[in-house]
């Protein structure tokens, strides 16, 4: 497979492009599953991590994206975008091979150390690649509608990437051999080859011919020009915000799930699948919406949502009396897993829609810097909160004095992680102001976001109409129909009909 770029890119290149950006998708969608969040943790705990190490390995990916500034002085040099992408990534997928025989050995002092190091060498490969995914992705596909494409590519790695993370934790649950370690190695290998067909799917992807980017530039007036474009910032500023915020609390749900409320790692994982589902169920609708209006529109009804979700994670602990808590957590999840579609599918077009073609890769590349530096300081910031408000408590209280007794009742109670819901909800105000600084085009009313969202979800409710037509190819129900009303029909015999008279005569009677 042709890993240079060609002079034209065809219609029917461009269907085959889509094809192949899917299955890329759900392939890194595996290996992320595989080797990445949960799992990955897991055992960096099980090897003797501490916090710190812990805290240093979330960080990593974070930290890493600074080289996508240098990356866009490499990408615009060499011009070969596809076969810059192809070997870095695959050269990450090795290093994950090379990782997958680390719960093999014994552990020791140089465990940990060797697990960090792998993972910032996966991460600073796969941040330099990103820049150049970003630039041909940008020339690819800028101009056409990227809606549904985008829609039906995250979809399927939201879908894979939850089956392959439970079928991780039920391996790691149930490992061959009664051994955790070879369920980890064995997790990791698989990670590693499913990296590897992504990487395959990559190649087979056409590349048009690098643009010239015009006149040259130093690198700091290249990194420069996006923050100095007074279009362009307002989007920065907005995309900061709502990483910062969308991180601030996030990283400390699961903490708060299991030891602020009690439940298990069952219960924790059941909701995030919830989140999952919903969000999978809902993102071609997204996409099919974003299409045919705005992605700012969109932001400005899934936001708010999200938001008052965050801060509603609170109150879930008003159904405890009555054993609706659990209930009240689902239904909070599912929702955020339906709005949370929608942010992603129009965070990521609106840096694509909104930066210029000749300067795709350091626009993209600061939309990356920006992101990466607010979505990981938030974090940090959240972490030294919690732990300064560890002991402390907030609650609003009412209170009834009678001569004869004292009533109190607790209507608002902010404790612990609580606080950090309730102030990333207050946060969530200020990433709404900085979305109304944003321009994208025509204004769309969010009214009409709604009404176009509630004829897609009718589309797919009559779509599901066909399960009745194909159970009538199957069964034949109809013709169970025909032979009653022939029944009915049938002229009566002497017997039967004595027996309708005399049962007619019995209720006459």
């Amino acid at each position: 497979m042709a890993l240079d770029p060609q002079a034209t890119v065809t219609d029917a290149d461009l269907e085959l492009a889509r094809r192949c950006l899917v299955r890329d998708s759900g392939w890194a969608s595996v290996c992320g599953a595989l080797f990445g969040g949960v799992v990955l943790a897991a055992w960096a705990i099980r090897a003797g991590a501490g916090p710190f190490a812990i805290g240093l390995l979330a960080a990593i990916p974070y930290v890493t994206q600074v080289l996508q500034l240098p990356a866009t002085v490499l990408v615009d040099r060499l011009g070969r975008r596809k076969r810059l992408v192809v070997w870095l990534l695959a050269g990450a997928r090795v290093v994950i091979f090379g990782l997958a025989l680390v719960p093999l050995w014994p552990n020791n002092a140089a465990t940990v150390p060797l697990l960090l190091l792998g993972k910032a060498a996966i991460c600073a490969l796969s941040a330099v690649a990103a820049c150049a995914l970003n630039s041909w992705m940008h020339q690819l596909l800028a101009g056409r509608a990227l809606g549904s494409f985008f829609s039906n590519r995250l979809m399927a790695g939201t879908l894979l990437g939850c089956i392959f993370t439970l079928a991780a934790g039920f391996l790691v649950e149930h490992p061959p051999g009664g051994d955790p370690n070879t369920a980890y190695s064995l997790a990791f290998a698989v990670a590693a080859l499913a990296g590897l067909a992504s990487c395959a799917w990559l190649a087979r992807c056409p590349e048009p011919e690098q643009r010239a980017a015009g006149p040259a530039v130093t690198l700091r007036a290249k990194l420069a020009a996006p923050f100095h474009d007074r279009a362009f910032r307002p989007l920065l500023v907005m995309l900061g915000a709502w990483n910062f915020t969308s991180n601030f609390a996030a990283p400390f749900l699961t903490l708060y799930l299991m030891q602020q409320l009690g439940y298990g790692i069952v219960t924790v994982t059941g909701l995030w699948v919830v989140n999952q589902v919903f969000n999978a169920a809902t993102m071609v609708a997204w996409g099919r919406v974003s299409d045919r209006l705005s992605n700012k529109a969109i932001l400005s009804v899934a936001l708010p949502v999200f938001f008052v979700c965050t801060v509603a994670l609170v109150f879930t602990r008003l159904g405890a009396p009555f054993g609706l808590q659990l209930a009240l957590l689902a239904t909070v999840h599912a929702a955020m897993g339906v709005v949370g579609g929608g942010i992603g599918l129009a965070t990521g077009n609106l840096g694509i829609k909104c930066a210029p073609a000749s300067q795709a890769t350091s626009y993209l590349a600061a939309v990356g810097l920006v992101s990466s530096a607010a979505g990981g300081l938030a974090p940090l910031v959240a972490g030294a909160i919690g732990e300064w408000l560890q002991s402390s408590q907030l609650a609003l209280v009412l209170r009834w004095i009678s001569n004869t007794s004292t009533h109190e009742l607790s209507v608002v109670r902010f404790e612990h992680y609580e606080f950090l819901f309730a102030i990333a909800g207050l946060m969530g105000l200020y990433v709404m102001h900085a979305l109304s600084r944003v321009s994208e085009g025509e204004e769309v009313s969010e009214r009409r976001v709604v009404q176009e969202l509630l004829w897609e979800a009718r589309q797919t409710v009559d779509q599901l109409s066909s399960l009745g037509s194909l159970l009538g190819s199957v069964f034949a129900f109809e013709r169970l129909n025909e032979r009653r009303a022939w029944f009915r029909r049938r002229p009566l015999s002497a017997a039967e009909a004595s027996a309708g008279r005399g049962a007619t005569d019995r209720a006459a009677g």
